[in-house]
């Protein structure tokens, strides 16, 4: 894959560990949280179903050709992640501080840096 493929991919892996992580604002707070908390409340399978987006930023890293031990590493924040968020309501705030889809999205973008060299900003993919 070339550097531009990869960075767009990143950027898609991006706004999902967002979307999980830090999509709403409690009202009258500076507190984010995502769907990976909201669905941590609920009990027995939620926090188990936030794991499905986060096995998906997984396969797209080892996709792009990350190495084992960075794979390592972001399988350990989900595993971290799933299971203090078994524990009720410590697990859910601590869900909204740890995120792990955000740790690991910047792991990866870390490590697509190192090999491609930071990403030439187009207008089209711009964060403004």
């Amino acid at each position: 894959m070339t550097a531009a493929q990869d960075f767009d991919r990143l950027a898609r892996v991006e706004r999902l560990a967002r979307r999980m992580d830090r999509a709403f604002r409690l009202p009258f707070t500076r507190i984010r949280l995502g769907w990976d908390a909201i669905l941590g409340l609920v009990p027995g399978i939620g926090d188990t179903l936030a794991l499905l987006p986060a096995v998906w930023i997984l396969k797209e890293a080892r996709d792009m050709g990350a190495p084992n031990p960075l794979l390592a590493q972001m399988a350990g924040n989900m595993g971290v992640d799933w299971l203090i968020g078994l524990v009720p309501f410590l697990g859910d705030i601590f869900d909204v501080g740890f995120r792990a889809n955000l740790r690991n999205t910047a792991l990866l973008r870390r490590w697509l840096e190192q090999q491609h060299g930071k990403p030439e900003l187009r207008p089209e993919v711009s964060r403004v």
